[in-house]
């Protein structure tokens, strides 16, 4: 007898995932290395560890171990608010008309808001492990910046965060959030790093950008005793520990014999698209399984839609490595969205790698219809998505019409990666009509992307 499903599969404590899944184990063709700027040849473990955890550094350059160990401190805090939950959107079907079946991983139920404590407390216990003072960061809409926050004051670590300057002026609450938890925040670029005084000179008056933000993050960490950088997405460690997301979602569809027809995530660096599709994509690159992936991006940001597969700088000031991805151009600053979280000039390697092959699709979607589904889920869905969350919704309920034309009883998976209840700047924005669709002019595109290396 069929099992009746639930409005929300929860699973049991005993089912919190006991190892991370490293997806480039199951790649026949590997994401391309990370290579010194200076050399062009592959980065070392010995470079990385001047700037990274040394642990960290293991897990980033490990693509043959297909599970790895979490480690037993790091899942009693995740037992804090997970196993998540994968909740049946059927009042939103309803809305819909659609004969589809919407499902959603929801990742807003911590303080943070979002997917991205998962990585954090991961990447601040290695640090404590190794005896440092503090680390670095850079934050876009603010969430990673918040959730790295409450994984320092969780270990005791010192916190230094900047944060896209646009994102610190529109989203002032999840500032004072990272500060409750002891975080010291400043706006990038700023004036405190030789970098940012740089782009500033560059760029008089620029809203900044992620890339902009790591540059100065990296040189503070390099330059100060006892501290390393972290990064909330793109690296290939960051998407191991987010796969928590995906494995806790396949055996919740599992214990119901669900099987996804496709699975949507948004995309800007691609931890969460990255985590959510892990075991999925693992099933498809040995034949077990087929599943139709999108990512979503918005349209001022387009690095899988309209940007290069090439060698690039991983941040604007051009201090870190170079990363083969889809990218806009390190030098590239998107407009001022209020997707803060998916404003970063390049996409992971290993996405970047997958989509290169044809494995995954991608979408870019403009601000208004994006905040359109997010008004249409929150009335329905009783839940104010993040602007970022929002994207996987936009085509989540494109696909569902598509449904309801052709009559298709097709099975719909998204991430919502977190909450909007700091964005409400952006939702009075777009309800006063103050939320433009910008999306980069071709001209734009080709000069900065004519810098990106071959």
């Amino acid at each position: 007898m069929k099992k009746e499903i639930p409005y929300k599969i929860y699973l049991e404590e005993s089912e919190l995932p006991k190892k991370w899944l490293n997806l480039r184990a199951f790649m026949d063709k590997k994401p391309a290395p990370l290579l010194n700027p200076g050399t062009l040849k592959p980065m070392t473990a010995e470079e990385l560890s001047a700037v990274f955890c040394d642990e960290l550094v293991a897990q980033e350059l490990d693509e043959t171990t297909p599970y790895i160990d979490i480690p037993d401190e790091i899942r009693d805090f995740y037992k804090m608010y997970r196993p998540a939950p994968l909740v049946r959107a059927y009042c939103l079907e309803k809305a819909l008309g659609t004969p589809a079946k919407i499902y959603y991983k929801f990742e807003g139920n911590n303080t943070s808001g979002s997917h991205k404590l998962n990585s954090a407390i991961a990447q601040a216990y290695y640090a404590k492990k190794q005896g440092l003072k503090g680390v670095t960061t850079e934050t876009g809409a603010g969430q990673w910046g918040t959730a790295l926050s409450m994984a320092c004051s969780y270990f005791n670590l010192d916190c230094k965060v900047f944060m896209v300057k646009v994102s610190y002026e529109q989203k002032p609450f999840r500032r004072e959030v990272m500060r409750t938890y002891g975080a010291n925040v400043t706006p990038s670029p700023s004036t405190t790093t030789n970098v940012g005084r740089k782009i500033l000179e560059e760029f008089p008056g620029t809203t900044g950008s992620l890339g902009c933000a790591i540059s100065e993050a990296v040189e503070v960490a390099v330059g100060s005793e006892g501290y390393r950088y972290v990064l909330g997405s793109v690296l290939n460690q960051v998407l191991l520990h987010q796969s928590v997301i995906g494995l806790e979602t396949k055996t919740a569809l599992d214990k119901y014999g669900i099987k996804p027809d496709m699975i949507i995530g948004c995309a800007g660096g691609g931890s969460n698209l990255g985590g959510l599709i892990a075991p999925f994509m693992a099933e498809k690159l040995q034949g077990k399984a087929d599943y139709r992936i999108i990512a979503v991006e918005p349209a001022s940001c387009p690095s899988f839609t309209r940007g290069k597969y090439a060698y690039d700088f991983c941040d604007t000031g051009k201090v870190c490595p170079l990363a083969k991805m889809y990218t806009l151009g390190s030098s590239f600053i998107p407009s001022a969205n209020h997707a803060g979280g998916l404003r970063y000039h390049g996409m992971t390697t290993t996405l970047s790698e997958l989509y290169h092959q044809g494995l995954m699709e991608a979408r870019a979607v403009e601000q208004t219809e994006v905040f359109k589904a997010a008004e249409q889920f929150a009335r329905v869905e009783g839940i104010l998505p993040a602007p970022e969350s929002s994207h996987a919704i936009r085509v989540a309920i494109d696909e569902a019409l598509k449904c309801k034309e052709t009559g298709e009883d097709k099975t719909i998976v998204f991430g919502l990666t977190g909450t909007g209840y700091f964005d409400m700047v952006a939702y009075q924005k777009f309800h006063d009509g103050e939320c433009p669709t910008i999306s980069p002019p071709k001209k734009t595109l080709q000069k900065v992307l004519q810098a990106c290396q071959l």
